[in-house]
């Protein structure tokens, strides 16, 4: 019999039982942030389920405001828990299903203000999608060298800023920057004209290494926690002059926001599938015997302030990727650098086959060239101030979806005009 919880479920909810994701969330009662999960429209509070002794230990670390103390604790409590909040809300369960439905332990969603659910140490972005690297390559460089030689051999990424990382629902500020305008030979202190967005999703490690000691990729899955969607706002302009030689700086540096809700590791496994081949060969440290993709279905919607609703702009999913999140992981500490329990890992534009399902404005407007056509005459090459991005992921079982809820954001004008 498919597992089922006493709390009613819609079938396209994202947060049936066999997702249970963590989050950090405070009331207008209880302004404190503490780790909730999260079944339909309602989060349950584990702080209250830790103080009343429903789970088989105590474990203290669910009053906390964020989840590292948690994260820290590795594979083993984290399934433990899982396990546990299975228990407890199964439809099995009638003992505790009218205890359950009190409201100190479950909470209406509209009730609750979500929180930045980890303390991020470090923040990494990888280039990881083939068809991303190569869109962007043609437009730079041409078909026949649109990827760098390097590309096909290593997870290519580069360290970004952890202190602006945001939660879903915060505004974006549109940056100033140096921007070389057509046809000029020096740059102007400019706000950006190319503001973008990023389709991407975002993996937390749980717990990390030591110093010196590289995590192999076959233990490599066991260090990472659960994903989110992220958003890694661009601007175009600004990137464009900068990026050469070091890559991106000040052009990703000022926003990027991730959805609140943790999906753990074990929610997504059934959907765990094989990615594309990668050829060549990775050397050994990279090779890989079980599949290193997940069906993540993937869509963007884009709203103007003049919109009455929000208009599909993309629809991709993250079975394209051609490097594995592990395989990111495992790029990443091979030299011996060491991970530590809350950092984030971006995968990259996460860009499909078709135009249709390409992960950027960048790309779906082909540089500009193919603007976005919107109701009432709009349309689109870059983002514009008032136009708000929403991103939305799942992954489709058989009666039930396993998702992300919604990654929201507005752009704002640049302070100053």
């Amino acid at each position: 019999m498919p597992l089922k919880s006493f709390i009613e479920v819609h079938p396209e909810s994202d947060f049936p039982i066999q997702n249970l994701p963590y989050g950090v969330f405070s009331t207008k009662s209880i302004p404190t942030p503490r780790i909730g999960t999260r079944i339909s429209d309602f989060v349950v509070d584990l702080a209250v389920l830790d103080e009343e002794n429903l789970f088989d230990k105590h474990y203290g670390f669910f009053i906390d405001s964020t989840l590292n103390r948690f994260m820290s604790g590795g594979r083993v409590v984290w399934r433990e828990v899982r396990e546990q909040l299975i228990g407890l809300l199964s439809n099995d369960n009638s003992l505790l299903k009218k205890e359950m439905l009190k409201s100190r332990r479950l909470i209406p969603i509209e009730e609750v203000q979500m929180h930045l659910p980890v303390s991020i140490g470090d923040y990494t972005d990888f280039y990881a999608s083939r068809e991303h690297a190569t869109n962007v390559g043609i437009m730079f460089r041409g078909k026949e060298k649109a990827l760098m030689p390097n590309w096909l051999h290593l997870p290519v990424g580069y360290h970004g800023r952890a202190s602006s990382i945001i939660i879903s629902g915060a505004d974006i500020r549109r940056p100033r920057g140096q921007v070389l305008l057509r046809n000029e030979s020096s740059p102007q202190f400019l706000p950006s004209r190319s503001m973008d967005f990023e389709l991407e999703m975002g993996f937390f490690i749980g717990t990390g290494n030591n110093l010196s000691e590289p995590i192999p990729a076959k233990n490599a899955h066991e260090h990472i926690f659960g994903m989110v969607l992220l958003n890694d706002w661009s601007a175009r302009d600004i990137q464009t002059w900068e990026y050469q030689p070091l890559g991106p700086f000040l052009s990703k540096n000022f926003a990027t926001s991730i959805s609140p809700w943790v999906v753990t590791m074990d929610a997504l496994e059934p959907f765990r599938v094989a990615g594309p081949k990668q050829e060549p060969a990775p050397l050994p440290y990279l090779a890989l015997d079980a599949a290193h993709g997940y069906d993540i279905h993937l869509e963007v919607t884009l709203q103007s302030p003049t919109m009455d609703s929000p208009q599909i702009i993309s629809r991709s999913n993250m079975k394209y990727m051609y490097w594995g999140i592990v395989q990111q992981l495992t790029h990443h500490t091979v030299t011996g650098c060491n991970m530590r329990t809350g950092d984030l890992c971006g995968t990259g534009t996460l860009s499909g086959p078709t135009a249709d399902s390409y992960g950027s404005m960048l790309e779906l407007t082909w540089r500009g060239e193919k603007p976005i056509v919107l109701p009432d005459s709009e349309y689109r090459k870059f983002l514009e101030d008032g136009d708000t991005i929403v991103m939305k992921g799942y992954c489709q079982g058989d009666g039930y979806r396993v998702g992300f809820g919604e990654l929201v954001g507005k752009i704002l004008p640049a302070l100053g005009g």
